[in-house]
């Protein structure tokens, strides 16, 4: 096990026109199992490789425990990867895919190589398939067998690069919960890449976004989603994404009134959420931010709520999405009990201590929730 510290990590690629990874800064705890998500060429599987030392940074530096690694080789990392397509040796068996690694960068006996791929295989259940070979196997046996590669080394780090992306939507569930249950047992720091933030949220004790090759937020995935620190990491995480709503601010007294772009929609914020949040409020426009599921049905013309046409109900099992036809995508999410059609007008509301304020220029949270406040990073 190990420690990771990243320091001013940047990859450039054509001559420094394209920079993949922008001065990222990162510390990853001993035993501790981090999900880095983001949308499609953000830099999370390039900064993937320069962990496992298959690129080369054009700057900054890695230690792996008390080792700087930068410019240390892939085969001399105590590291090991399972990749997005297994990449198993297809006229090996198993058995010999799994010793394959153990006989390149170990001094280990073949009895006790022997010995250590079988326990794995026990472990990973797939001691009958030791004599097989990949294209005799199912999709999720050949992930098996990649993760068994994979912690029959007893690497300080893993490293994992999109690993379920090419199973049905069953085994996917199963595998993640498999993949959580062995790093918990095994205790050995991780590095999971995925572009699904449902996988990002649910497996990791903390969560890495990335965004055009920039660190946008950092944190426990619940502090992420219930506080993003902007508007991208807000429409980001969560599905369905958070609902945005442009704004105008007016004072009233001793509160503000949020007013949408075509006046079909009035919000007054109440006195003590201007005072807990009056450093922040010094614009007059804003980006307005509510989750789907803080979206509740009102009655007709009462305060505080936005009234609109649906335009589709998605049945979802226990829940139905109002999609909402609105200047901008508004989406409610409500019991399945909720009887409502397409073309029904409904009126919405939502809890002020639910609202998102996003700096209509930079895209900043300018609000803080006091129940939601983590050590974010920018």
């Amino acid at each position: 096990m190990a420690r990771v510290t990243v320091e001013s990590l940047r990859k450039e690629y054509d001559a420094g026109s394209v920079v993949a990874v922008d001065d990222l800064d990162l510390e990853i705890e001993d035993g501790e199992f981090v999900t880095v998500v983001g949308p499609s060429g953000c830099g999370k599987t390039t900064t993937l490789r320069m962990f496992s030392g298959l690129e080369q940074p054009t700057s900054g530096r890695i230690r792996i425990g008390d080792e700087d690694v930068t410019d240390v080789h892939a085969k001399d990392r105590d590291v090991a990867m399972v990749f997005q397509n297994y990449a198993l040796y297809p006229h090996k068996t198993v058995f010999e895919n799994m010793a394959f690694g153990l006989r390149m960068s170990t001094d280990l006996s073949e009895s006790e190589r022997e010995q250590r791929v079988v326990e794995t295989a026990e472990m990973m259940d797939i001691e009958e398939l030791l004599e097989d070979k990949p294209d005799e196997l199912s999709g999720g046996q050949k992930q098996r067998v990649a993760l068994g590669r994979a912690i029959v080394r007893e690497p300080d780090l893993f490293l994992f690069d999109e690993p379920l992306s090419n199973l049905d939507a069953k085994l996917r569930t199963s595998m993640r919960a498999e993949i959580q249950r062995l790093q918990n047992e095994l205790g050995i720091t991780a590095v999971y890449v995925t572009h699904d933030q449902h996988e990002a949220m649910t497996m990791g004790d903390r969560i890495v976004i990335l965004d055009g090759g920039k660190l946008q937020q950092q944190g426990k995935p619940t502090d992420v989603y219930e506080n993003p620190v902007n508007e991208f990491v807000a429409g980001f995480v969560g599905s369905p994404s958070m609902n945005f709503l442009e704004v105008a601010v007016e004072p009233k007294g001793d509160r503000l009134r949020l007013t949408g772009p075509d006046g079909g929609f009035e919000f007054e914020l109440s006195a003590a959420y201007v005072d807990s949040h009056e450093e922040g409020l010094q614009s007059s426009r804003y980006t307005l931010g509510v989750r789907p599921e803080n979206v509740r049905i009102a009655d007709r013309g009462a305060a505080n709520s936005i009234t609109a046409t649906i335009d589709v109900v998605e049945p979802v099992g226990s829940d139905n999405f109002l999609h909402l036809d609105l200047s901008s995508e508004f989406i409610a999410r409500v019991d399945s009990d909720v009887d409502l059609e397409p073309g029904d007008r409904v009126s919405l509301t939502f809890d002020e201590s639910d609202v998102h304020l996003f700096d209509s220029e930079t895209g900043r949270n300018v609000v803080s929730h006091e129940r939601n406040a983590p050590p974010a990073t920018t």
